[in-house]
């Protein structure tokens, strides 16, 4: 937060003088309530047992030396030994000028400048069409690489995949099926096959390409045919999808590259190198017991299977072998039992798990005239990420994704989704952007421009400083996001800047006032205009200039 550094030195000056290391943290915020100032700290609070003396005590030793820094009006000590500081109204001036001189890069930081992340997201198996579900794993994952990348760091966007095992020859026979009864075979689909429409369309893609024929291949030569068909066309559905979302990755693995090149088999003897792998009732066992974990699990099933946690042992072992600082997943509540072990399987191979970041999103439900949508990628009543976007666009399909912790279960309200005004947060944000653009084009017709050398010390209006206040939390908000994987704070940060700028906007007028108060207000409304374009960018979000 840009008001920080005006406070840090002055309490860091104190807590040296106090004997204090100056590695102690020095906990600054923004008050919830009116009148406790500007920005608060329990600093004393936490330094009471290290010093053995009372927090109000250090919160007055504190505070004298604040008193005498600039730009703070007023220093006081409440209840237990909170500090409460205020500034100067001249200091949200200095602010601003600051984050006009950042012009587009308002928000940009330097953080991860020499550092690589590797984000992986999305991964669906190619055996059907994206299903609504599906968008808060795309949405989150997106949305933190952006950030990332926002942040200085070199991100690589990965999609991990399996086109091979059991789920897979399922989508083959479903096709199969479909494909003898569009050429007119009595043959029964399969009960557990896949029910959807699309495997017609695939089958009659076949029967298109190969006509009747293709029925007195042998059966494993046709289902072959018709396994490819289906991951050909379910890839390409799928990477449509994505790309009206303006997802996009670096990097598609395939999971049984981690077979073929012997990355498997590689996890394999290393765990039983370090007798952390034994045999038993025909299984080859995982000893986790030894690691920490709860209880041992099998890793490789009696029937020579692997179970999931050997291939994503392999492959977290391969991002981290590939130079990687940081490895994120963005992974389903489905998969946290798994999530443990292999992180103690990277620990056994001898590589470092403290590089691997999980983010575990919970499951979405979908809302409409208060009743449940279900869908099933089987059953055929699958409501696709295609259909959602189809119906409130693909815009309000990113933000509703990612505007509640990823922690949360999330509803999903699709009469909300589809306002077309403020109650739509989208609707909302987007507004405020175009409002702006709309004063900003209009100032230009009259020959207005903004100049970095414009006086702004003439925005005193409670509203004008409340709205610099807001923008002067942008970088901080940004980087703590990046770092905390959070990507619903860029969403609740924006409202918060839309909301204190249709504020301002309706208590103060900007074009046709004196100088050199207009000139100050536009400019104050283009450093608005562009942390919500560059926030509504991070959140793959357009930003339109005319609603």
């Amino acid at each position: 937060m840009m008001l920080h550094r005006f406070v840090e030195p002055a309490v860091r000056s104190a807590l040296t003088r106090m004997g204090v290391s100056a590695d102690h943290p020095i906990a600054l915020e923004t008050p919830r309530n009116a009148g406790q100032g500007d920005l608060a700290s329990t600093v004393a609070m936490s330094l009471a047992k290290t010093l053995g003396k009372a927090p109000k005590v250090i919160a007055e030793e504190i505070c004298t030396e604040l008193r005498s820094a600039p730009y703070i009006q007023h220093v006081d000590v409440a209840g237990p030994g909170f500090i409460n500081v205020t500034f100067d109204r001249s200091v949200y001036h200095v602010v601003l000028a600051e984050l006009l001189q950042q012009a587009d890069g308002i928000g940009r930081s330097s953080i991860g400048v020499g550092s690589r992340v590797n984000v992986e997201y999305v991964s669906a198996n190619p055996t059907g069409p994206l299903h609504a579900g599906h968008g808060r794993n795309c949405a989150v994952g997106d949305t933190i690489a952006n950030l990332y990348a926002w942040c200085g760091f070199n991100v690589t966007r990965e999609y991990y995949f399996n086109n091979a095992g059991n789920q897979m020859n399922k989508l083959a026979e479903s096709i199969d099926a479909r494909l003898h009864q569009h050429l007119g075979a009595d043959v029964e689909f399969p009960e557990d096959g896949y029910h959807g429409e699309y495997i017609t369309l695939i089958a009659q893609h076949v029967a298109d390409a190969h006509g009747s024929a293709v029925l007195d291949l042998p059966e494993v030569e046709r289902r072959d045919l018709c396994k490819k068909a289906g991951e050909q066309w379910c890839f390409a559905t799928i990477r449509a999808t994505l790309e009206k979302l303006t997802i996009h990755h670096d990097v598609y693995f395939n999971e049984d590259s981690l077979y073929t090149d012997g990355k498997v088999q590689q996890v394999i003897d290393t765990l039983r190198g370090n007798g952390l792998a034994y045999e038993k009732d025909g299984a080859l066992w995982f000893a986790l017991e030894q690691l920490g974990n709860p209880q041992d699990k099998v890793i490789v099933k009696s029937s020579g299977e692997p179970t999931y946690r050997l291939p994503d042992i392999a492959y977290h072992c391969d991002k981290l072998e590939r130079g990687f600082d940081v490895v994120v997943d963005i992974f389903g509540a489905d998969h946290i039992a798994t999530i443990p072990d292999v992180v103690a399987g990277v620990r056994a191979m001898g590589l470092d798990e403290t590089k691997i970041r999980t983010v575990i999103h919970q499951m979405v439900t979908f809302i409409e005239d208060g009743e449940v949508v279900k869908f099933s990628k089987r059953s055929g009543t699958s409501f696709t990420l295609d259909d959602l976007i189809e119906e409130v666009g693909a815009d309000v399909v990113r933000f509703f994704f990612i505007m509640r912790a990823v922690g949360t279960h999330l509803e999903f309200d699709l009469n909300l989704a589809k306002e077309e005004g403020d109650k739509n947060p989208v609707f909302y944000l987007q507004y405020a952007h175009a409002r702006i653009a709309s004063i900003l084009r209009k100032a230009a017709e009259q020959g207005l421009q903004v100049s970095d050398a414009v006086d702004l010390s003439v925005l005193v209006h409670d509203k004008e400083i409340a709205l610099i206040d807001v923008l002067s939390r942008y970088g901080g908000t940004i980087e703590r996001a990046c770092v905390n994987l959070e990507p619903q704070a860029v969403a609740e940060y924006l409202r918060e800047v839309a909301a204190a700028y249709h504020h301002f906007y309706h208590d103060c007028r900007i074009l046709g006032t004196e100088e050199p108060l207009q000139s100050a207000r536009l400019a104050l409304a283009l450093v608005t205009q562009r942390a919500l374009r560059n926030g509504l960018q991070i959140v793959g979000v357009s930003a339109p200039d005319v609603m």
